[in-house]
């Protein structure tokens, strides 16, 4: 599956901020473009459809910054999808000819459950806790 980059960027800066979650403070967008190695331009956006889909809240001026609007267990997969690239929610087809009908019938189905997972996993599950939770051995 091809995820869109749009929507990788969207779920990583997603899992900083809520790995923040509870601070007194809100997060710089410079600090979150760094920390996440995403273009500070392109992230601007996406924070504003974030923002826009009620998963995050901002404030301007010396002390803004961005913070998420909710606990990171009470955020679904499906809603950062929605809010961040909406269209890969939908199906380009039709039931035209012999088998088209059919055709729609099942990837009509596979799209129903793919929307049904994304909604059991939480933006909890993409955050990284401390330095020890990857760790690799050679």
């Amino acid at each position: 599956m091809k995820l869109p980059q749009k929507l990788q960027y969207g779920c990583r800066v997603l899992a900083q901020l809520g790995l923040r979650y509870g601070q007194d403070s809100l997060v710089h967008i410079e600090d979150l473009a760094i920390s996440e190695s995403i273009p500070a331009n392109y992230l601007v956006q996406i924070l504003k459809e974030l923002r826009g889909g009620g998963l995050i809240i901002s404030r301007r001026g010396k002390q803004g910054g961005y913070a998420l609007a909710r606990e990171p267990e009470k955020i679904t997969l499906i809603e950062i999808v929605e809010a961040v690239d909406a269209d890969l929610l939908n199906h380009n087809f039709d039931d035209q000819g012999h088998s088209g009908s059919r055709v729609f019938y099942v990837w009509d189905e596979i799209g129903k459950s793919f929307k049904s997972k994304m909604a059991e996993y939480t933006l909890n599950e993409l955050i990284v806790k401390g330095a020890d939770s990857e760790m690799y051995y050679i």
